[in-house]
């Protein structure tokens, strides 16, 4: 393997490793992936990996060692060729990042690649790192969250009423909260027919720059029932404590939607939203989208 230099010998190799194969595809599929790890992926490369419970992600870069042989596998990897890297001691959680972002790292394939690489390493403080966001210019994002936080009561819990039917929600309901710039909401998250999810949702309005606590989180925490899932949303952001909390082990989980993740959303299932949303909103959305 370390001969091999191009994507049109690996694929050689594997016909001839699995002559059973025909799915020009699958094929396709299956030398994409050795390709990226064997000729794409270079030294200092930063390396993302989902941690076993999904909620967070794991981080390093590749170091100067290439792959090796391992005829006992005793670390108890199935893979016999492997890529040094260098792990980094924290763990990243999900909710750190954009919606985007988090359905990228969702890839079904082993490998692949990310192509929003300057939030990661935005996210990750990378040395000698400079995001490309300056805040001096005009930011979308800020200003449909200004528009969102001068949406009235009745206007912003119809809002989230839309949206959460719109992302696969059954059965949503208005409970209670509204008018202190709140909703409190639940509804049955169906994904695909394949699995339907009770979940209890606290959308609210907070002004930017703050940060929701972790006893506000824990709040909604006391309103979910075993067997049942929870989910905040909100126009600011949330501590860190606050994202620990939400998925604390022995407790119902929370999903954490934050400011720019909401925007997110909202571009996502934009043709689902009412018209005089997207009249309200449409010059922004459309800066985003584009």
């Amino acid at each position: 393997m370390a001969s091999v230099t191009t994507r049109e010998e690996l694929t050689s190799l594997y016909k001839a490793a699995h002559p059973e194969e025909t799915s020009n595809l699958v094929v396709g599929q299956q030398v994409g992936q050795i390709a990226r790890f064997l000729l794409d992926m270079k030294e200092g490369d930063y390396v993302i990996t989902p941690a076993a419970d999904t909620e967070w992600l794991h981080y390093g870069q590749l170091t100067d060692k290439t792959y090796w042989f391992d005829d006992v596998n005793s670390d108890g990897c199935p893979y016999f060729h492997k890529r040094g890297v260098e792990w980094a001691s924290e763990k990243l959680s999900r909710s750190a990042f954009s919606v985007p972002f988090q359905n990228t790292v969702r890839s079904s394939l082993t490998v692949f690649g990310i192509s929003q690489q300057d939030e990661f390493l935005t996210v990750i403080k990378a040395d000698g790192h400079v995001s490309q966001k300056n805040t001096a210019v005009y930011d979308p994002y800020e200003s449909v969250l200004e528009q969102v936080l001068e949406l009235d009561d009745k206007e912003f819990e119809i809002l989230v009423g839309y949206l959460l039917t719109a992302i696969g929600f059954e059965e949503s309901q208005v409970t209670g909260k509204t008018g202190d710039g709140g909703v409190d909401a639940t509804g049955i998250l169906n994904v695909a027919n394949l699995a339907k999810v009770k979940v209890f949702v606290q959308a609210k309005r907070y002004k930017r720059g703050s940060k929701i606590n972790a006893n506000v989180v824990k709040q909604l925490r006391t309103a979910i029932p075993v067997g049942g899932q929870g989910a905040f949303i909100t126009t600011a952001d949330f501590q860190s404590a606050a994202a620990d909390v939400a998925v604390e082990a022995g407790f119902p989980r929370i999903g954490l939607i934050n400011g720019k993740q909401l925007v997110d959303l909202l571009v996502e299932h934009w043709e689902d939203l009412p018209t005089e949303f997207r009249d309200r909103l449409g010059l922004r959305i459309g800066l985003i989208r584009a």
